[in-house]
């Protein structure tokens, strides 16, 4: 009894996240294209076919921008609320509509996922966690800080996509505006290197078996960094920095251990994407 996931992409020029069991299987954001996200499923293994509905934390382009190909070709529920749609442009057919409403669970199947709002500066935004066959696995990015719901989540994880999107010197030291540095630092941005490893130093749980570091910055961040600065403190966790050039390999979460899927070795870099931030 288990849970597959896999980074089907994360970064700031795209993000999806998979996540299910032997029969289903939701994603969160399709910040890809259609045709993209069904090449790097094909490649590790993974069916389209088990894919039963798209959960969306934000309405920002990087979390939305093959929702809706993807959804209306697939004929994929894709759940939301009102202010993500009012403000994104995802637009599907009304019937692939469904509202999700914060800490009340959906079951797709035999999994039940759960929204919780969190801080960014989007309209409506949430993180998730994805229970099934007695594994908890959190989808967390676009934090703008660890509240206490996050913490509360993530310390109840199997499994866990955690961003940790820029380092503070680079940010400090790049090139960007003022007023953009502010707003990934501000509270209501995006999680640092060091608020990252936070979380996970003070807050994991004994059974933390897989930890995906996510959406990384392209131009503040580095991902030989973050895995030097995640290594030391890593202990029993597989910890392992998401690609935004490639999907993951696929992990088997189970209550007492992760395991990788045999064939889903890592291909050769995708042609880079730009980056938001």
């Amino acid at each position: 009894m288990a849970l597959s996931i896999c980074s089907i992409n994360s970064g700031s020029n795209g993000n999806c996240y998979y996540v299910g069991n032997d029969q289903e299987a939701i994603l969160v954001d399709v910040g890809i294209s259609c045709r993209e996200v069904e090449q790097r499923m094909k490649a590790r293994g993974l069916q389209m076919e088990r894919v039963k509905a798209i959960f969306v934390s934000h309405e920002h382009t990087d979390h939305i921008r093959g929702i809706a190909v993807l959804a209306q070709k697939w004929r994929l529920p894709v759940y939301s609320t009102k202010p993500m749609r009012r403000r994104g442009s995802f637009w599907v057919d009304k019937e692939l509509v469904f509202d999700f409403t914060a800490h009340q669970p959906v079951a797709i199947g035999g999994l039940t996922v759960t929204p919780f709002p969190k801080f960014h500066d989007a309209a409506d935004p949430y993180s998730f966690t994805v229970k099934g066959n007695g594994v908890t696995v959190g989808v967390f990015t676009d934090l703008g800080k660890p509240c206490q719901q996050l913490v509360q989540h993530f310390s109840q994880c199997h499994a866990a996509f955690l961003e940790s999107n820029y380092d503070e010197e680079m940010l400090d030291k790049g090139s960007y505006p003022y007023y953009l540095k502010h707003r990934i630092r501000g509270g209501n941005g995006h999680l640092s290197n060091r608020e990252a490893l936070q979380v996970f130093c003070n807050h994991r749980a004994p059974h933390l078996s897989h930890l995906l570091l996510a959406h990384l910055s392209k131009n503040n961040n580095c991902p030989h960094l973050v895995a030097g600065l995640f290594a030391p403190h890593a202990g029993s966790t597989h910890v392992e920095v998401a690609s935004r050039f490639e999907a993951s390999p696929v992990y088997t979460i189970t209550a007492s251990r992760t395991t990788l899927i045999r064939g889903t070795e890592p291909e050769a870099p995708a042609q880079q994407q730009l980056a938001l931030f």
